[in-house]
């Protein structure tokens, strides 16, 4: 037995075999780590486009009815795919400044329950003096989603995405509503 004790140390034909043991978990983990978070982060850009998109929609209008705006909402829908819709909150707000600066809320639309923060009509906003001045209007989308990861593993908790867009108004200087 003492004879076979040096040329096992010497014996290199199983190294390879017990690296790979010891860094293939490493990897794995590695790898799934990574494909969630590029998931979350596809999830994250989607918002954002569909947050714009949706704003600037309903900025290119000057009278939103009951079906564009239902329109608008299934679009938002839609540019959310692949990732499923249901966790999906979208609020689109007309804001309107008098000649004082004081922010209101002409109108407010939402779809699914819309976003936490989504105000009501006739509501006082601060929206900076940058984004809308004196006596003139703007069309705020917010979009929000709950991603939940497919794989739990590192991402084990959902999390909320949140995204906030100010839209002028292009043909008038106000986008109307018009309930039918």
């Amino acid at each position: 037995m003492t004879r076979r004790l040096p040329s096992f140390w010497r014996d290199r034909r199983g190294v390879s075999a017990i690296e790979f043991a010891l860094i293939a978990p490493v990897l794995i983990v590695f790898y799934f780590g990574m494909a969630e978070l590029t998931e979350a982060m596809m999830a994250q850009r989607r918002l954002s486009h569909l947050a714009s998109s949706i704003g600037d929609v309903v900025a290119r209008d000057q009278k939103l009815t009951d079906d564009r705006l239902k329109d608008v909402f299934a679009v938002g829908a839609v540019l959310m795919a692949p990732f499923p819709s249901g966790n999906l909150k979208m609020c689109i707000t007309s804001v309107v400044s008098d000649a004082k600066g004081k922010d209101t809320v002409a109108w407010s639309e939402k779809s699914n329950g819309g976003t936490a923060n989504c105000p009501a009509a006739n509501d006082v906003v601060d929206i900076p003096v940058s984004v809308l001045p004196a006596g003139q209007s703007v069309i705020m989308s917010k979009a929000s989603y709950e991603y939940s990861s497919l794989f739990k593993f590192i991402i084990p908790q959902n999390i909320t995405f949140r995204r906030t867009y100010y839209l002028r108004p292009r043909l008038s200087d106000q986008v109307t509503r018009v309930k039918t």
